[in-house]
């Protein structure tokens, strides 16, 4: 039953322009905004009914297919009644009549063969019989596949007589109906060989499109043809052979036609069968040429149930989703190749929202996304992947963000991240304290005057001499404030560091010493929930950058200025003597006689 206009598919779109016209209908491409495949074809009828009552040509095609479904049968999508006419909407097609002359003997070959396994699923599946195997019942689909169509004449077996084949006959493609229909009589009985009718307009067909072709373009051509003559389109019904035997012809176990036949037929097969046969595809697919199999091959290897195997994902995907790089083993399509039959496949597989084909699609991403046009990056990959990290997955979102990284290169932060940007850091590296001078340094001594030129890499202060009366050098505080000042940028740092110089090269001279300029930093940070990745509303950070703010500042040693103590000599003795009187004491350490020292110094200075 027929769907009221409430079930018209929505934001459907058709082209006013007709791909073909029939005496039931007339063929247009549309185009829809929801689902995953946006482009359609659409058959639209004059009129609802026939005369009598009955039912109308389209309306009965629509429902044959809506029950009939199989890989190699036109895929039925919606269909519905609408200002007294019937609207079918289908997967995207042409009429082979249309393509065919630009089909190589390989596409007709494998569409010959897809033709045929949807007739033998009517006939051994279904018992039923299509009555008008022809070529204006078959179309192509974007991808180059065969489709079988044009199931309004379709009857299961026990339906199909003498009657139903002579009121059927005037629209029926006249060579394809076979020579008894001339002789047999109007009758409700069924006829007794049913399949033979399809078995004889096959036989016509494969005579049609392979009329011009020879066996150096394709082996086992002019064979087969002469058989499909020889025996299909035998005068006697029941002389002509069942079409499942042909199957095993030479001509269709070609082992490209195998390969391809198994994925067309990849949802009847079991596990074991699909373990197998991914497990191997790889290496029967290098002795290929790349064009052929991307061509015949690359919208199948890239189907749901492709994707969704994990033997296809663990061993074929790898291969297929990354691109093969010079001087690599690793990829089964060249760059260009890989361009133009997989990336357009890809940016379809972008708008599905299905987690599990997301996931995968991400897991590559980083192979892949060099491949896309900037203009796909940003219009149509960037916006999908934005939808990813508001998803409640968590891995999903994880994902996301890695790949939303491998696009800032190629589109930029304030694409991928959207929103003001600032400089919020500062490059804390140690910076060199002394740089390269045009002319040369004079470098003083006490004994000569020696001209070097500055060199090339950044300058170490000397090495601090040993104090007076000692060999060894022990680590002291400013050693430590030596090896801060590498690290500071402010004038407190600059003031130690000559300082420390002043004290242990007193006979050197600095003739130049270069300031770097400091980096302004923002003393406040925004609020990191504020950081909002490309949210519908560009987030805008308020903050402005302000003076220079030193994030190692409470790493600083503090440096205290030496307070120096002054002793007469008539005291030194006893100084000495009082030291020594507290080292034989028991744990009294300096005591509080300390106040003592605080006189001396005071009375001393």
């Amino acid at each position: 039953m027929m769907g009221n206009e409430a079930s018209q598919l929505s934001g459907l779109e058709i082209d006013e322009r007709i791909v073909e016209v029939t005496d039931g209908w007339t063929l247009h491409s549309g185009s829809v905004s929801s689902g995953n495949n946006p482009r359609i074809s659409v058959f639209i009828s004059e009129v609802l009914a026939a005369n009598g009552g009955s039912v109308a040509i389209l309306e009965r095609a629509a429902k044959n297919l809506m029950l009939y479904r199989h890989p190699c049968i036109l895929k039925f999508i919606s269909s519905w009644n609408k200002n007294g006419r019937t609207h079918l909407a289908t997967e995207e097609v042409k009429p082979l009549a249309s393509v065919l002359t630009n089909q190589t003997s390989l596409q007709i070959c494998i569409g010959l063969h897809s033709i045929l396994k949807a007739v033998v699923f009517l006939h051994e599946k279904a018992l039923a019989s299509h009555n008008n195997v022809c070529c204006a019942a078959i179309y192509v689909t974007p991808d180059g596949s065969w489709k079988l169509g044009g199931l309004e004449y379709l009857c299961r077996f026990t339906d199909l007589t003498p009657s139903y084949l002579e009121e059927t006959r005037a629209r029926r493609y006249e060579k394809a109906v076979p020579p008894e229909e001339d002789s047999i009589k109007s009758s409700t009985d069924a006829i007794s060989h049913p399949m033979s009718i399809d078995q004889y307009g096959f036989g016509v067909l494969v005579e049609e499109v392979l009329r011009k072709k020879s066996d150096s373009d394709l082996p086992a051509v002019e064979e087969f043809r002469d058989t499909c003559k020889k025996y299909l389109q035998n005068s006697e019904p029941s002389l002509r052979p069942k079409l499942s035997t042909l199957l095993e012809h030479v001509f269709f176990t070609h082992k490209f036609i195998v390969t391809h036949s198994f994925l067309v037929e990849l949802p009847l097969k079991t596990d074991a069968e699909k373990h197998d046969f991914f497990r191997c595809l790889v290496e029967q697919l290098a002795v290929f040429p790349e064009q052929l199999v991307a061509m015949q091959l690359g919208a199948l290897l890239l189907s749901r149930m492709v994707l969704l195997d994990s033997t296809a994902q663990q061993i074929l995907l790898p291969q297929i989703l990354c691109p093969k790089q010079e001087n690599s083993s690793k990829g089964l399509f060249t760059v260009g190749t890989y361009k133009e039959y997989v990336v357009p496949r890809l940016l379809q597989m972008f708008c599905v929202r299905d987690a599990q084909i997301r996931l995968l699609l991400l897991a590559h991403f980083s192979s892949f996304c060099s491949t896309f046009t900037e203009h796909d990056l940003r219009n149509l990959v960037l916006p999908e992947l934005l939808v990813g990290i508001k998803d409640t997955n968590e891995e999903l979102v994880s994902c996301t963000l890695r790949a939303l990284a491998d696009l800032v290169p190629v589109l930029g932060a304030a694409a991928v991240v959207g929103g003001k940007r600032a400089k919020l850091f500062t490059d804390g590296r140690p910076k060199a304290r002394y740089h390269a001078n045009k002319n040369m340094k004079r470098l003083k001594s006490p004994n000569r005057v020696v001209e070097a030129e500055s060199p090339p890499f950044p300058v170490e202060l000397p090495e601090r001499p040993s104090p007076d009366g000692g060999e060894d050098h022990e680590p002291t505080s400013d050693d430590e404030t030596e090896a801060w000042s590498d690290w500071d940028n402010t004038q407190q740092a600059r003031t130690v560091v000559l300082d420390g110089l002043a004290r242990s090269e007193s006979e050197s001279n600095v003739d130049s010493l270069a300031d770097d300029e400091p980096v302004a930093v923002p003393t406040e940070l925004p609020d990191i929930s504020q950081l909002d990745i490309k949210s519908s509303s560009s987030s805008s950070i308020s903050r402005k950058v302000q003076e220079e703010f030193d994030y190692f500042q409470d790493m600083e040693p503090v440096i205290s200025k030496t307070h120096v103590v002054q002793i007469d000599t008539q005291d030194l003795k006893f100084g000495v003597s009082y030291v020594s009187g507290d080292v034989d004491g028991e744990g009294e350490g300096w005591g509080d006689d300390l106040e003592d020292w605080g006189d001396v110094s005071e009375n001393n200075t």
